[in-house]
């Protein structure tokens, strides 16, 4: 008694393996065109992500303070640019219709805050002007906007 090799009928022979014959239908899927694709997306996405921020140019002033934490609800921005051109979002808004939008936008919103980024030449009494009229249209919470690495006026370094 011993172990034998048996061959089946047929005579087909041994096929290796991931060879088919002709005409038979292939049952596996080929996921690199997949791949491919999913890869190409996440490069467009990663380059065009910080693309999709609020594209009004200013040069904010420099400050030492610590970034506001993010929210659930997408932040409403307001923009006063150095010609004294006032934006919300990416639309630039009449101050006389100002006050009417906002109001609009207060009753739909669940948070009462609002981004200002005023350009850093602007006068102080032209920032406090258009923060009156924010206040005006229902907004009393606003957070305004710097980049960091500014003077901290005497106060030591935060390792923040």
């Amino acid at each position: 008694m011993g172990a034998g090799v048996m061959k089946k009928a047929g005579g087909g022979g041994r096929r290796r393996r991931g060879s088919r014959a002709k005409g038979a239908v292939m049952s596996e899927i080929n996921v690199t065109p997949f791949v491919d694709v999913m890869l190409v997306l996440l490069i467009i996405f990663m380059v065009a992500a910080p693309m999709m921020t609020v594209g009004v140019p200013l040069e904010l002033p420099k400050t030492a303070a610590r970034a506001v934490p993010t929210e659930q609800e997408e932040p409403l921005t307001i923009s006063l640019q150095l010609d004294g051109t006032v934006s919300m979002m990416n639309t630039p808004v009449p101050e006389a219709e100002l006050v009417e939008r906002l109001r609009a936008v207060a009753q739909e919103r669940d948070s009462d805050k609002l981004y200002l980024r005023a350009d850093g030449g602007i006068e102080y009494a032209r920032v406090v002007q258009v923060m009156g009229a924010l206040n005006a249209g229902g907004f009393s919470n606003i957070v305004l906007v710097t980049d960091s690495g500014g003077p901290t006026l005497g106060a030591p370094e935060t390792g923040n």
